[in-house]
């Protein structure tokens, strides 16, 4: 897939979660991670990145993107769903020497997750600014909305 494409496929999930921001700040909870400051950020197969911050703290908007980052490219390095990968290292169903990450910096919490599109184009998604499980469904509700992931 093009460049543009993907660029163009991003551009269109951070815009749908835009879109969906306000129904997940009215939740106190969610809101209260983060105090309204969000950041999401995707990485293409071939390790481009594409993001965005929201809110209005620069200081806890970079700290939600370096979160988003390591969920997303703990994803893009091991293709399963963060919190999931922990899991099976600490299991023993995955040998945590295959991938290079030592259990420092596992990142733990929900919120990085792959995605694939019919297209056959692979994503790692990372959302971080809220409860783990909302980083996750506000991602997921993005790319559901373009029409275009495998189901």
């Amino acid at each position: 897939m093009k460049h543009e494409s993907t660029a163009s496929v991003a551009d269109a999930i951070i815009a749908g979660i835009e879109r969906l921001l306000p129904e997940y700040m009215a939740n106190a909870e969610d809101f209260g991670i983060g105090g309204g400051n969000i950041a999401v950020c995707i990485i293409d197969e071939r390790g481009a990145i594409y993001g965005r911050m929201f809110g209005k703290d620069r200081n806890r908007m970079r700290q939600a993107h370096r979160v988003a980052w390591i969920k997303a490219s703990q994803v893009w390095i091991t293709g399963m769903k963060t919190g999931e990968y922990e899991k099976a290292v600490f299991a023993g169903a995955v040998d945590e020497d295959k991938f290079g990450i030592i259990r420092p910096d596992f990142i733990g919490w929900e919120g990085g997750q792959p995605v694939v599109l019919k297209s056959g184009l692979r994503l790692s998604i990372g959302v971080s600014g809220m409860r783990g499980t909302s980083d996750l469904s506000i991602a997921a509700r993005a790319v559901a909305a373009l029409g275009s992931a495998k189901p």
